[in-house]
């Protein structure tokens, strides 16, 4: 091959590169138009910046109707009815933009305003951008109808001591102490001032107070009206009116009221038998059926585990339209009717409520549909790996439940069996044969707990054992006991809390605002006890004086 044409292909080869990498430039550069430009980057995570206010902000002497306020970009409200705290409240100001972006917050007033008051609108985290959704957090406008801004502030704590932290969204109210208050302001009459403590605070701050005598209560205000519900709502408060300007710190202590004595019109549920609802102390209501009674009449009543109800059995049925009850208790007396109607009666039916494997330290247990009011123990066996033993039967005629109690021991396999007849129910029916098998653990699978009490001044006390959840697994009184063993116990988490039981009634007992009455105190360890299998926790708490 001649050296011209050596070159030639040489030359042919180069534009043939070149014309390549043209291409792919051009391609470049038009995905890259395409794109928008280059992608990735450091994502947005400035928040929105407050430009100006109309009126500006810390207005005083405002007689406006409308308030605007400016932000340097395009922002949205978020559960703005939650996070927006208006102190004094507000009933009828509109808010907007709600549901669509804008730069700026439209605040129309349509309430009266109080004379020479500092309202503070405090926004919380609901002004946030509208695209990447950065909040702007705990902004505040605030203006006076008067010709000063208001400067005090009080600070404290929320605690629940039946809780290991308290609600959010809890509300924390001043009402100002003049001619206008009473106790009962607070079931139907918004607050002076209020906060917030929002999603995430158990701490408070109420600023922008007037100097002045306040009482001061805490709500965990289920339906965000700023009234007392006590069926709802928790409620907080200080015994005594505070003073404002104060170098104090008030912590307020969260409790449910137990509401008051109320029973709900009776319903039939079948022949014979009539359920009432309880509001309040139900061991503390009486009930009487004032219709006239035939001579072999027979009544009983009964309550259900873990529900506010009573229930009445009676026989024969009554050849009338209606039954009449009285109904009493602690400042309360009723009477109630309940008009009879042909219903079916009810079957007896059993539930074993022990499971199929029965702990060491508890007999096995039975509940019934219809009370239990007669027991043939002859045609009741208890076996233990196929061989009868003793037992004993204990009935608990309030709960419709019977204990079956013998000895039990590791890893075994037990059967109860009832024959026929075994049970008769309050109707006279009884049972068909039943048959119940369960086992046992070994001891090593379960653990314990001892713990040691330290300067227990405060007798008597209530110690309670509860589980991760919050259940109470077992509940002991103490007059002067400092130690306690919790044994059997399933491995887990549990945690202990001590009741200064002031009542010696051996119950924790809640508070009451109209009595003026604090909840019992509750002291929580602060420790979380782990339980082991084949472990005994020793665990030591100490006081504090």
């Amino acid at each position: 091959m001649s050296n011209f044409t050596k070159a030639l292909l040489k030359f042919h080869k180069t534009l043939r590169y070149l014309s390549m990498l043209l291409c792919a430039l051009f391609l470049l550069v038009n995905c890259a138009k395409r794109g928008g430009g280059p992608s990735g980057g450091p994502k947005d995570s400035i928040p929105p910046a407050f430009v100006k206010a109309t009126p500006p902000n810390y207005t005083t002497n405002f007689d406006e109707e409308e308030i605007r306020i400016y932000f340097d970009e395009y922002i949205k409200l978020k559960d703005y009815q939650k996070q927006l705290i208006i102190s004094p409240p507000l009933k009828n100001s509109l808010i907007s933009p709600q549901g669509s972006a804008s730069k700026f917050i439209k605040i129309t007033i349509t309430d009266t305003l109080v004379p020479n008051t500092t309202y503070v609108f405090n926004f919380g985290q609901s002004i946030q951008d509208n695209n990447e959704s950065n909040p702007f957090s705990s902004f505040k406008y605030v203006m006076s109808t008067g010709n000063y801004i208001d400067s005090l502030t009080i600070s404290g704590a929320i605690i629940d001591e039946l809780s290991s932290k308290p609600d959010n969204f809890v509300s924390v109210m001043l009402y100002a102490v003049d001619s206008t208050l009473s106790d009962s302001i607070v079931f139907k009459d918004p607050p002076r001032y209020v906060t917030n403590t929002l999603d995430s605070l158990t701490t408070y701050e109420i600023g922008n107070v007037k100097e002045g005598e306040y009482m001061l209560i805490a709500m965990k205000d289920e339906d965000a009206n700023f009234t007392f519900q006590p069926k709802k709502d928790k409620i907080g408060f200080i015994s005594e009116y505070i003073t404002i300007p104060t170098d104090s710190s008030y912590t307020l202590k969260l409790f449910k009221e137990i509401p008051a004595l109320k029973t709900s019109r009776p319903q039939q549920i079948s022949n014979g038998h009539v359920a009432f609802g309880v509001e309040g102390p139900i061991d503390s209501l009486d009930i009487h059926l004032l219709t006239d009674k035939p001579d072999n009449f027979k009544e009983l009543w009964t309550r259900r585990p873990n529900q506010d109800s009573l229930h009445y059995w009676y026989r024969p049925e009554i050849a009338i339209d209606s039954l009449v009850f009285e109904t009493k208790g602690m400042n309360y007396l009723d009477t109630l009717i309940m008009r009879l109607r042909k219903r079916k009666p009810d079957s007896l039916f059993f539930s074993n409520r022990s499971g199929r494997t029965l702990a060491l330290n508890s007999p096995f247990k039975l509940s019934s549909s219809i009370p239990i009011t007669a027991i043939d123990k002859d045609l009741v066996r208890v076996y233990k790996d196929s061989m009868s033993i003793p037992f004993s039967i204990i009935k608990d005629s309030i709960y419709s439940a019977l204990a079956i109690d013998f000895e039990r021991t590791e890893k075994s396999n037990f059967q109860v069996q009832l024959l026929p007849g075994a049970l008769t129910d309050f109707f006279d029916a009884v049972n068909d044969t039943l048959t119940y098998k369960f086992q046992t653990k070994e001891k090593s699978d379960y653990g314990g707990i001892e713990l040691i009490l330290e300067n227990a001044k405060n007798f008597p006390y209530v110690v309670q054992l509860t589980n991760s959840k919050g259940d109470v697994i077992t509940s002991i009184p103490s007059t002067k006991e400092t130690t306690f063993n919790f044994e059997y116990l399933e491995p887990g988490n549990y945690m202990i809390k001590l009741i200064e039981d002031v009542n010696g009634n051996g119950l924790y007992d809640t508070g009451n605002y109209l009595l003026k009455r604090q909840p019992e105190k509750v002291i929580n360890y602060e420790k979380t006890i782990e339980v082991r299998p084949s472990w005994f926790a020793s665990e030591t708490f100490i006081l504090k004086g």
